[in-house]
């Protein structure tokens, strides 16, 4: 049984000298130290750093602040690369900065805002964050509380975030903030530039997670947090509109990195099973194990070529909400079928605290709920049907 699937049809040769680039990576400067990551609670800023200087930051960013001006496709490949890892919380450490919390700066940002911040993005020395979900709120956008009011020729923001990815350790926040409280519920919503230090804004308590060891996460609050109007990202209550034009690409890179952490697990679980002996032969030689890691394999082969399929649609620019919301739900309820199967299958190994398979299995919970719950996911498929 192959769990190195072959590549799903059409990628170029540029996109797998990015996969070839990003797996060595992993092999030499992740897999020997991660370990030491998970028990600090962050990846370092050098290996940060590191992958701004091999260019991996900036793959979607213009070429004029360092980029590659790469497509869908291109960032695809790097979160299931970096999803193979078996660290869930190096990759999404990285994907937040590549591809959740910077996009917006690029897309609607002024030119000034652009030379500031993403040269500095992409080489790594400026790490982001984007503080959008809250307290009792979650990631309702139209529910938010956070609000920011103008003062003079600038802005106060008041409210709180939660469960914010990198909020820890950022050097510059993307904050959304409710500037027209009479709006629509789903208007009104401004973005801001907030960078670390600006008085009012405080890191309220580092969280911990139940899986994501090696990427901080932080609670923060915004007390009288003024900034200047050259804060205010795109257009005054047009907000929400600037966060949804990368939500399609924020949940494919989700289901690529879950997909990379289902493909590790096989070869992992696979490599075990093939050794493990147990009642007169190995499990492997178990008829029922064979057959149910065979359909895993199929199931996440066939969820593979879906995903690139949907990349390659989004990369054209044909809207493919649909299946952007398909494909979400779909790997990230499979990556929890995947780990719950290989744990099962190391028996009382998985089981226990250090090794991979157990680490995978926290990590992947999180996948049908970070990005668009799985049942948020499924609701958008329905309005479409």
């Amino acid at each position: 049984m192959q769990t190195n699937a072959a590549h799903p049809s059409g990628l170029t040769e540029e996109y797998e000298l990015l996969r070839d680039q990003v797996r060595r990576f992993v092999e030499r400067e992740v897999l020997p130290v991660a370990d030491a990551w998970e028990r600090q609670g962050e990846t370092p800023r050098a290996v940060i750093r590191r992958m701004g200087e091999l260019g991996m930051l900036g793959l979607r960013f213009p070429e004029e602040y360092g980029g590659a001006a790469a497509d869908t496709v291109a960032s695809v490949v790097f979160a299931e690369e970096l999803g193979r890892s078996t660290y869930g919380g190096f990759a999404i450490t990285i994907l937040t900065q590549t591809d959740t919390a910077s996009p917006p700066i690029a897309a609607v940002g002024t030119a000034e805002q652009k030379a500031r911040y993403l040269p500095a993005i992409v080489s790594g020395e400026c790490l982001v964050a984007v503080a959008m979900t809250e307290p009792d709120v979650g990631s309702d956008i139209a529910a938010l509380r956070t609000r920011a009011v103008r003062d003079g020729d600038g802005w106060v923001i008041d409210g709180a975030k939660t469960f914010i990815t990198n909020g820890v350790n950022a050097d510059l926040y993307v904050v959304a903030a409710r500037t027209n409280p009479s709006a629509k519920p789903s208007q009104g919503v401004s973005l801001f530039l907030v960078d670390k230090g600006t008085p009012g804004l405080r890191v309220e308590r580092r969280l911990e997670k139940m899986g994501w060891k090696s990427s901080d996460t932080a609670q923060l609050s915004f007390e009288a947090c003024r900034v200047p109007g050259t804060a205010l990202l795109g257009e005054v209550d047009r907000g929400f509109t600037a966060l949804m034009k990368n939500v399609q690409n924020e949940r494919l890179v989700l289901a690529a990195q879950s997909l990379g952490e289902s493909q590790a697990a096989l070869a992992h679980t696979l490599d075990y099973v093939r050794l493990r002996k147990a009642f007169g032969g190995t499990l492997w030689d178990k008829q029922a194990i064979r057959q149910r890691l065979s359909m895993l394999a199929a199931r996440v082969q066939a969820a593979r070529y879906f995903v690139y399929g949907v990349a390659g649609l989004d990369a054209r620019g044909i809207n493919c909400v649909r299946e952007v919301s398909m494909i979400k739900a779909l790997c990230g309820e499979l990556v929890n079928d995947v780990m719950d199967d290989c744990v099962q299958f190391h028996g009382g190994s998985g089981y226990m605290h250090g090794t991979p398979i157990e680490r995978m299995y926290r990590d992947a919970r999180v996948h049908a709920i970070g990005g668009g719950a799985t049942e948020i996911m499924l609701e958008e498929v329905a309005k479409r049907m």
